[in-house]
């Protein structure tokens, strides 16, 4: 069994899943938040290759449902998807994250993507190490 080190290494695609997420409205005592539930729906699923799941607070998107991010290497895009269900979405955020693993920018081509991914993308984020300089052109 690998160490988490050796994970972390191998793995240069992160789906960061915020656990503190929940949906408008009180939540009922004793029940688990939404974004949570997500976290735990996803980690039990077989995760693709490349591809390491990981727990975080507030990305300050609350008004938008569960949110998630996908980010990898210096050169690339990172991506922040709201409005995932907890119970529907856990498969087609993992499938989005294997395709965004196997892109090396990180740019999924429009028409390849899961469908919500299409119309919940609240940020696209420039890699650290920009492709090219845009203030020179």
């Amino acid at each position: 069994m690998k160490d988490t080190a050796d994970t972390a290494r191998q793995a240069d695609t992160e789906l960061l899943i915020c656990v503190t997420c929940r949906r408008k409205g009180t939540l009922p005592e004793g029940e688990r938040r939404p974004g949570r539930a997500l976290f735990d729906e996803i980690s039990a699923l077989d995760r693709p290759e490349g591809v390491r799941i990981t727990a975080t607070e507030c990305m300050q998107n609350c008004d938008h449902g569960c949110t998630v991010a996908l980010r990898g290497g210096d050169a690339k895009w990172t991506y922040v998807f709201a409005n995932v269900d907890e119970a529907a979405h856990p498969e087609m955020i993992l499938a989005g994250a294997a395709q965004y693993h196997a892109a090396p920018d990180g740019l999924i081509p429009w028409r390849q993507r899961p469908e919500h991914f299409k119309r919940n993308c609240v940020s696209r984020i420039p890699p650290i190490t920009p492709a090219k300089d845009l203030q020179e052109s």
